[in-house]
């Protein structure tokens, strides 16, 4: 996707940059016959990373062998060595995970907040740092655990298009709970709520619908395809250049916004109370709800009144 936009370009150019040398470093730091996986989610996932970004990472291995904790320290010297943030211990990043914990037990009783979280990200944003084939056969195994061999050519993928909505639900519910339960930083979550979260939410929407009366394997082809774009370059090849315009717009805005220091210090030390007074946080959620608006007018005018997304998404 080409982009005139600067706030965008100068994110993706961050972003690639370091992403560029944390995949060098980690070669170095690997033997090259590893099987472990590294991969990014979070902004340097979707190419939107400014200084303030943490590198929300983890790694996956084929089973747990007691290495985790050297690996991960190795992963953070790298990451520290780079003068990057590693991502908070003792959230969904930063440790080790096995691919059978990834790919199986979805919604099950051992899929927490954080598996769902680890598995969608991945899907949805994620990308590689070590292990490139690793990450490309993992994406493939869990498209293929939900898009499964009995699924109808007509059919769309309803299996991957309820744990897409299911985890957009999850963090839309886990806001409220961190923001009153934990007290932690309400503004700027809410914020990537509108933006991010929510772009993140309908690029995989877009995705599913347009697989519709696609075969399996075509079905499987075209997502992968799709998830190795950002969200935003992905909505954008779904839609197309011309009438994804003014949703760009408008996420330009919110990248610029968030990427200064001086933002992201207001927003999370902003008092719930003044949230109606505070220019910014109103700028902002205005911004937010065109953003929401002109999403809508593209999955209404991308996908006809009769396309079966449109039920699927209801009933």
């Amino acid at each position: 996707m080409e982009s005139t936009n600067s706030s965008i370009d100068q994110c993706r150019k961050h972003s690639e940059e370091k992403r560029c040398a944390l995949r060098h470093e980690l070669a170095e730091a690997f033997p090259p016959e590893s099987n472990d996986i590294v991969l990014v989610c979070g902004s340097y996932a979707r190419k939107e990373a400014a200084g303030p970004s943490d590198v929300d990472y983890f790694l996956v291995s084929e089973k747990e062998d007691g290495r985790k904790e050297r690996l991960v320290e190795d992963i953070n010297s790298v990451v520290d060595g780079l003068g990057l943030k590693p991502p908070s211990p003792g959230g969904p990043f930063a440790g080790e995970h096995t691919s059978q914990s990834i790919v199986q037990n979805i919604g099950g009783t051992k899929d927490s907040n954080d598996e769902i979280t680890r598995r969608m990200l991945l899907l949805l944003e994620g990308d590689w740092l070590f292990n490139s084939e690793g990450f490309r056969c993992l994406r493939r195994q869990i498209l293929e655990r939900y898009v499964g061999e009995e699924i109808p050519e007509h059919h769309i993928a309803l299996f991957l298009l309820n744990d897409i909505i299911r985890y957009w639900r999850t963090i839309c519910v886990d806001y409220e709970y961190k923001t009153t339960e934990e007290d932690k930083p309400w503004a700027i979550r809410n914020i990537k709520l509108v933006f991010s979260r929510k772009l993140l939410y309908a690029s995989g929407l877009f995705s599913v619908a347009l697989t519709a009366d696609m075969s399996r394997e075509k079905k499987l082809e075209c997502l992968e395809d799709l998830f190795n774009l950002t969200p935003l370059e992905r909505v954008v090849e779904i839609c197309g250049e011309a009438a994804t315009e003014r949703m760009r717009r408008c996420y330009e805005f919110f990248l610029g916004c968030i990427t200064e220091d001086a933002t992201r210090h207001r927003l999370d030390t902003l008092d719930r109370s003044r949230r109606n007074d505070d220019s910014l946080f109103r700028d902002l959620k205005n911004e937010g709800y065109q953003f929401t608006r002109e999403l809508l007018k593209l999955f209404e005018t991308t996908f006809h009144s009769t396309h079966p997304i449109r039920r699927a998404i209801i009933y």
